[in-house]
């Protein structure tokens, strides 16, 4: 046994899992600090929404893009540079004066998590062979989705015990930990340097933005108002256009394809409900009961 590959497989496991699991923890983090956050801003409902919301349509809108930069510029530098935009933005979180602040601060670390989680599965890939490659990419699953579940019990006891900007400043000496051993550990892959398609991804960001922000706007006004059906008509039309355009397009960001794979179009259907259910209850949920208990 090659000593030193396994070694530097079990650098790469290590360092990609914890990564991931830091970047996937803040995706719901803010749970269970909202009535705090609330407190200190005095924000709406509709604004608490968006501090969830603003990370992770940037984390999943961007994660083609992260995986393009990573296939021509390196992976372990891009890597390793969503983690700094993910640590910069978790300070800005932290300082914010505003919730619209804090909204933008959200937006900018689901863009480091989305240069970081794309690159954590290549760089695992590329370490592992084939043979043993789905042991080590099942034991990244599992760490990387402990974060969802784990996130608002770890948001609610550091909000409650110090104070909620210390969901976000934890993340700085995780980040300092973690940079210098990536750099010092992994080693640097490129990938096929496929074109990158902008205008699916501009048709699905616009949609995934115009879709939560009319259903959003429906608690707020009256769902009659006018204002309401056109912004559905628009999520509809840019929804319609993406589909016209990926079934066309050469090199779509969703190759339509991948729906000819057995059990694919209902694995899709499948997260979505699950995790649509998870984030929804849990943001719903976890201020209820804070309230109860008080």
């Amino acid at each position: 046994m090659d000593t030193s590959k396994t070694g530097a497989r079990g650098w790469a496991l290590a360092l990609t899992a914890f990564a991931s699991f830091t970047v996937a923890l803040d995706s719901l983090v803010t749970a269970a600090a909202l009535t705090s956050i609330q407190r200190s801003f005095e924000a709406s409902l509709a604004e608490l929404q968006w501090t969830t919301n603003a990370y992770n349509l940037a984390f999943a809108l961007l994660l083609p893009v992260g995986a393009a930069l990573g296939d021509r510029l390196g992976r372990k530098r891009i890597f390793v540079a969503g983690l700094v935009v993910f640590a910069l933005s978790s300070v800005a979180c932290a300082m914010s004066q505003s919730v619209i602040t804090l909204i933008v601060a959200r937006a900018l670390q689901g863009a480091g998590a989305a240069l970081v989680m794309p690159m954590a599965l290549a760089i695992l890939s590329v370490a592992y062979p084939a043979d043993i490659r789905g042991k080590a990419l099942g034991i990244f699953g599992s760490i990387t989705g402990l974060a969802p579940l784990s996130g608002p019990a770890i948001g609610g006891a550091i909000s409650e015990a110090i104070h909620w900007t210390w969901i976000f400043w934890i993340n700085i000496p995780i980040v300092l930990l973690l940079v210098p051993l990536a750099l010092a550990r992994l080693e640097e892959s490129h990938g096929v340097r496929s074109k990158l398609d902008i205008v699916g991804i501009v048709l699905i960001g616009d949609f995934s933005f115009a879709a939560p922000w009319s259903l959003i706007r429906g608690h707020e006004i009256a769902w009659v108002c006018a204002q309401m059906p056109a912004s559905i008509r628009l999520a509809l039309a840019l929804l319609l256009g993406f589909v016209f355009w990926v079934r066309r397009a050469a090199d779509a960001i969703v190759p339509p394809r991948l729906f000819a794979a057995k059990g694919f179009g209902a694995g899709l259907i499948t997260a979505f409900c699950l995790y649509g259910a998870l984030y929804a209850t849990l943001f719903s949920l976890t201020p209820f009961l804070l309230a109860a208990t008080r």
